[in-house]
């Protein structure tokens, strides 16, 4: 792998009831973990054997409650890394070093191609058919610039076994198939199969996902600062593939470079969560190791010779049609290369982490000071920060959405703010704020703290770095602390260090090139050209039959029984329920949900925008974006920003759109707050709340200019990355109010509505309407809250929000924030949004059912039904996009393919889909399939901060939720096909569709078809009449 006219109706669901506390014991949890980590200690010592291991170290890390064990396993070499926690949420992981030196995208290709079967498991692509026979909360393949690694999650134990025993036999013995690599990877066949006489192309699953990548022009910069700071070795590539070097790579060589690098003497084995160690250890020893010797692999990266002076690049990209300014797309960046990862120790790694955050996050923050604040630019530039995803980590910072000749300008400033930091320092507030911050980080639970944990440290464990000391935290703050007390000029001289006096420095520049795609394409016929100049006649004449040798071989049905699988009997038959209590202080709804929370106090509020004009609703993401990063009360957005940091986790506020679980013309509708905080920074949270509801200052012009030039960078940005989203939720639009409204909040309607803002000169006009908004959103009249935190802060609790929302305005008589669209009337058609990108984001959606409704369940297995078992095999493995499959949700079926080379063929894919559920092309077995991975992620872990926001959020109670299981469970392969028929086919219901891509001749002139290709001027999505 490289995010008028309504009425108001009455919700059974806002009615308060009370509900016993369950009194949550943070004492008997805290003793488990103790029980856990402590035994996990106490059991194991360096020089104990396991299992054919040797212990290294064990180490205890209490601000995290683990304990690390290290081991090397005698035979091979191979290191593991076991991570004891009280945890249910397994993690298992292999990576390996992976050097790739060329742009031809093999360690990419190996990581896609090692998944398609394996000596024991010889089936086609088992990876993706455990999907379905697996209640994994996660399952991927990662591939680093210098290492690739295997990771999955599982909270059930055979679940676990059976997946680190696909894991281990698709990694070590993987079957490296020709087709498979000709699938993954490229291939040159007719565009059109039924016709041998159409035009040869490149074709291939890596091929069009990097292609996609490209499109992206922040990507391309990120991509090619990397490859410029670190010239010499193996970071001088492309590592996920080049399209236009992609063709170089054979199968040959494919095969050749797992060997040389996918060996257990250069593996790393990481295991996490509440199982037993050895279990781990004897499984991996059987199923993998036991099988190999230790050997010499060179795979070591040397570090990079130092420069003398500093250089510069330029590079051209594709211009973009969303930049506010068309005269304003030019990209600067100063690199600077730090050192190596494994040389520092982990205590000075934390000072980088550090120094990073006190340069350039937040509004107090030097750089962003003189950067961004100037209002020359629109955001930093892609890659900002320090990046540690390499052996030797660098720092970048520099400016986009600038005009050409500021490029200048942007260097002198950076250097400027450099000069200054080393001459005055860091306000002792600001380091306090990032401590603060990296105390929070420390308590808040997350849904996969082992995942994160192992991406983390496999960057710095590749390289030869002892991995569990960059996790004792508690050191590293005293260390810090320690430096800070000895030497008033420490944190200066780093900076003097790494940035002032560091000659490695480079900076790249990135010009928009109108003829830029025009010469990528013709570079790319140049390549297809030269590549079938070096075939045979012979050759040549084959590839018509070898692309239906392919095709065959993705159409045979192939043999999955060898793969071990999970029963629908291994899903529990409850639902997990959230105890939570109701109250209601100062007439404001709010519910209380007791969970061991850790030290930790979270907030949620939510208030209607029912009575806000339409015409000021497209405002209110830029509205919520902006309210919590300006001046309120007596403080200015600066020390806002900084009493923000020293006192909670952020203040964030969204837009709120939710569809009604029982109406699919019914939504609510609103603005969203939340924030999360140290029981003790309870009262300081919400007095700052209060200071944002009471008096928040709209009336700093220069900070809002430069808040609308970052938000409407940041929407524009992620067109090319999410396009498949945008597509589903610009066709959803055309169907329920609450996509229309989510279109205009949250898809293309809402980018091109920020370019046009940022386009403009006088900000009066756009402040006035946010101050209207204000009067509408920032009052208590019509909102309701919600709080998790530990039983024993329930009085607590009670009292600080009751001060809080009784300072709150009381300006309104609002109605409720759940309204019916009555006059909203769904309208099917076909658009085609022209976008300069080299592939295609497809998506068509169908009207169905809400959630409540007893069809709902079947459509949901259908979704995942017809994208495990039909639109997988059909869109990635013989259409060769990276993605596609259809999702059920919101009263909305939806299909979508991602980084498409095909438009309105995958169209016709979507269609044949729906024939194939309505014949019933599918069996029992495939129905238990589909349960068992919908099941997975219904009972994903949710952490103590998140449990009863199903309730808070969507409105949908628990009594619901284990009756739309209970039908999940009753649902049978007749059921799905009736649901299939009475939804699906296009003569049934109504549906949309949309294409984000290039322009083709398949829709052009088509009367059936509306092409935008100004979306600025012509996007306009439906609502009601």
């Amino acid at each position: 792998m490289w995010r008028v006219g309504q009425r108001k109706i009455s919700r059974s669901w806002t009615a308060l009831f009370r509900v016993k506390t369950r009194a949550v014991c943070a004492e008997a949890t805290a003793a488990k973990s103790k029980s856990i980590v402590e035994s996990t200690e106490l059991k194991y010592k360096a020089g104990d054997k396991l299992h054919g291991y040797t212990v290294t170290t064990v180490s205890r890390v209490p601000e995290l409650h683990l304990v690390a064990v290290q081991l090397v396993h005698d035979n091979t070499g191979a290191e593991h890394l076991h991570v004891a926690r009280e945890d249910s949420n397994n993690v298992f992981a292999v990576a390996f070093p992976t050097v790739p030196m060329d742009s031809t995208g093999v360690s990419h290709i190996l990581e896609h191609t090692t998944l398609c079967g394996s000596e024991k498991y010889p089936c086609r692509d088992p990876f993706f058919k455990m999907l379905t026979r697996s209640l994994s909360t996660y399952m991927n393949a990662w591939t680093f610039p210098d290492f690739t690694m295997y990771p999955f999650a599982s909270q059930n134990a055979q679940d676990f076994k059976n997946l680190m025993a696909v894991y281990l036999d698709c990694a070590f013995f993987p079957k490296l198939a020709e087709m498979d690599f000709r699938q993954e990877g490229w291939r040159l066949e007719p565009e059109d199969l039924s016709n041998p006489d159409s035009q040869i192309v490149f074709k291939g699953v890596v091929y069009n996902e990097m292609k996609g990548v490209f499109s992206n022009a922040e990507n391309l910069f990120e991509t090619q600062l990397q490859r410029s700071i670190l010239p010499s070795h193996t970071y001088s590539t492309c590592y996920g593939g080049d399209p236009l070097c992609i063709p170089d790579l054979t199968w040959s060589q494919l095969r050749d470079f797992h060997s040389q690098h996918y060996h257990p003497s250069a593996a790393k084995f990481y295991t996490y969560g509440d199982q037993p160690l050895e279990n781990h250890l004897e499984a991996i020893s059987q199923l993998a190791l036991s099988r190999f010797h230790k050997i010499e692999l060179n795979t070591a990266v040397p570090n990079e010779v130092r420069w003398n002076e500093p250089r510069m690049q330029e590079m051209s990209c594709p211009p973009d049609p969303m930049a506010a300014d068309p005269d304003k797309q030019t990209t600067v960046s100063v690199a600077f290369l730090l050192g190596g990862l494994a040389a520092m120790d982990a205590a000075e790694l934390f000072v980088l982490n550090i120094l990073c955050s006190l340069l350039i996050k937040g509004p107090n923050s030097p750089f962003y000071k003189s950067l961004l604040t100037s209002n020359i630019g629109s955001d930093y530039a892609p890659s900002t920060g320090m990046n540690g995803h390499t052996k030797e980590a660098y720092f970048s910072i520099g400016l986009q959405g600038i005009a050409k000749d500021d490029v200048e300008r942007v260097q002198d400033l950076i250097q400027q703010t450099i000069d200054q930091v080393i001459e005055e320092g860091f306000e002792e507030s600001r380091i306090e704020s990032v401590l603060h911050s990296v105390e929070l980080s420390l308590k808040h639970e997350t849904s996969n703290f082992g995942l994160g944990l192992v991406s983390s440290l496999m960057p710095l464990w590749n390289h030869g770095a002892e991995p569990v000391s960059s996790l004792q935290i508690g050191d590293h703050i005293a260390k810090f602390k320690e430096s800070l007390a000895s030497s008033s000029t420490f944190l200066q001289d780093k900076v003097r260090q790494y940035l002032k006096e560091n000659q490695h420095k480079l900076t790249l520049v990135m010009h928009p090139k109108a003829d830029y795609q025009a010469e990528l394409e013709k570079k790319e016929d140049e390549k297809r050209d030269s590549v079938l100049s070096q075939l045979t006649q012979e050759q040549r004449n084959r590839l018509h039959s070898d692309a239906f040798e392919l095709l065959d071989y993705q159409t045979k049905q192939h043999d999955a029984s060898c793969l071990p699988s999970l029963g629908v009997a291994d899903i529990r038959k409850e639902g997990e329920t959230t105890e939570l209590e109701d109250l209601l202080p100062t007439g404001v709804p709010l519910q209380f949900c007791p969970q061991p929370t850790n030290g930790i106090t979270y907030f949620r509020g939510i208030s209607s925008i029912s009575s806000l004009n339409d015409d000021l609703k497209p405002y209110i993401p830029l509205f919520s974006y902006i309210t919590s990063k300006i001046g309120a009360g007596n403080l200015d957005y600066k020390q806002m920003s900084q009493e923000i940091e020293l006192r909670t986790g952020g203040l964030e506020v969204s837009a709120h759109v939710v569809t009604d679980h029982s109406e699919l013309n019914a939504f609510e509708q609103g603005v969203a707050f939340s924030s999360l905080c140290l029981d003790w920074n309870m009262p300081y949270m919400f007095s700052l709340w209060q200071d944002i509801f009471n008096s928040p200052d709209f009336l700093d012009v220069e900070r809002i200019r430069t808040l609308v030039m970052m938000l409407a960078a940041d929407m524009a940005n992620s067109v090319a990355n999410s396009g498949h989203s945008y597509a589903m939720t610009y066709a959803s639009s055309q169907l329920t109010p609450a996509a229309a409204l989510t279109e205009k909040f949250a898809g293309l309607q809402q980018v091109a509505f920020l370019k046009r803002i940022a386009e403009q000169e006088d900000l009066q006009p756009l402040i006035s309407t946010l101050q209207q908004i204000a009067v509408h959103v920032l009052d208590c009249t019509s909102m309701r809250c919600a709080i998790n935190s530990v039983p024993e802060q329930v009085g607590v609790v009670a009292t600080t929000i009751e001060g809080f929302l009784d300072s709150l305005p009381k300006n309104r008589d609002d109605p409720d924030a759940h309204v019916q669209d009555e006059r909203f009337f769904p309208r099917m058609g076909r658009t085609h949004i022209i976008m300069p990108f080299n592939v295609n984001y497809t998506g068509k959606s169908i009207r169905t059912v809400p959630y409540t409704h007893q069809d709902s369940p079947s459509l949901r297995l259908l979704a995942r039904l017809m994208t495990t078992k039909f639109l997988h095999q059909e869109i990635r493995e013989k259409g060769g996009a990276y993605g596609g499959g259809a999702t059920s949700g919101s009263g909305v079926f939806q299909y979508y393919s991602y980084r498409d080379p095909n438009s309105v063929e995958t169209l016709d894919v979507f269609d044949r889909s729906v024939q194939w559920a309505v014949d019933g092309s599918f069996t029992d077995q495939d129905v238990d399939e589909a349960k068992l991975s919908v099941f997975s992620q219904i009972d994903g872990p949710v952490p103590p901060g998140s449990k009863g926001m199903t309730r808070f959020v969507h409105g949908i109670t628990d009594e619901q939720r284990q009756q739309h299981r209970q039908r999940l469970f009753l649902a049978t392969r007749q059921s799905l096909i009736e649901s299939a028929q009475r939804y699906l086919p296009e003569d049934r219901g109504e549906s949309a569709v949309a294409i984000l891509g290039p322009q083709n001749e398949k829709t052009m002139n088509r009367p059936d078809w509306n092409v935008i290709e100004d979306i600025d001027e012509t996007l306009v999505v439906h609502t009601s009449n």
